[in-house]
């Protein structure tokens, strides 16, 4: 009779991705109050104390696991090196912050609000860079010679493009597909931005 192949141990970085795996799974299924060292345990093929040796509090544990699979907002807008560029990119920023954690936000509704760092850690994730991020990239694209700097741009006309995706996120409850999109930023955003610039010309 073969005896079955030996498992191989994982060590370092390959048991700790596991490990944050296992707890990613575990909180989307059962939710934070739910979520058991044991569950997560079984789910990684490991042994509580493996985890407790890392993360000794579940909330250090749950913290780790979205810092691993949500890292925090950097602090500038993607730089395509173009207007159109930079638009895309940061709607496609924001419809991946928000669609990824959703499920995830809705688990840790009871931690949202606690004077503790997770709690912290989702604030700043849930705080959504739009507003700011778009003035950035509409200075950058006066620099470049896009767009007029002397032309003021409204903040309704600043904020539109990320309003309109949010607004498909989580009033509507549906991903925006790519041409989606580039539907607002090509057939709503440079537009009206290229009304304001030649009304001022």
């Amino acid at each position: 009779m073969s005896k079955e192949p030996a498992r191989k141990r994982r060590r370092g970085v390959e048991l700790e991705a596991a490990l944050l795996d296992a707890t990613w799974d575990e909180l989307t299924a059962a939710g934070y109050e739910q979520l058991t060292y044991e569950a997560v345990a079984g789910r990684a093929g490991t042994s509580r104390a493996v985890l407790y040796r890392r993360w000794p509090t579940k909330r250090e544990l749950v913290l780790a696991a979205l810092r691993s699979k949500a890292p925090p907002v950097p602090d500038e807008p993607p730089d395509t090196g173009n207007l159109r560029g930079d638009v895309l990119a940061l709607l496609r920023f924001v419809v991946g912050q928000t669609a990824g954690l959703a499920h995830v936000r809705q688990a840790l509704a009871a931690e949202q609000g606690q004077d503790t760092e997770l709690s912290a850690y989702l604030t700043s994730r849930n705080r959504s860079p739009g507003g700011d991020w778009m003035r950035t990239v509409l200075e950058r694209a006066a620099r470049r010679g896009e767009i007029d700097p002397g032309v003021p741009l409204p903040d309704r006309l600043v904020a539109l493009p990320v309003v309109l995706v949010l607004h498909d996120l989580l009033m509507a409850r549906r991903t925006p597909s790519e041409a989606d999109l580039e539907e607002v930023v090509d057939l709503l955003f440079l537009p009206l931005v290229a009304l304001r610039r030649d009304r001022h010309a």
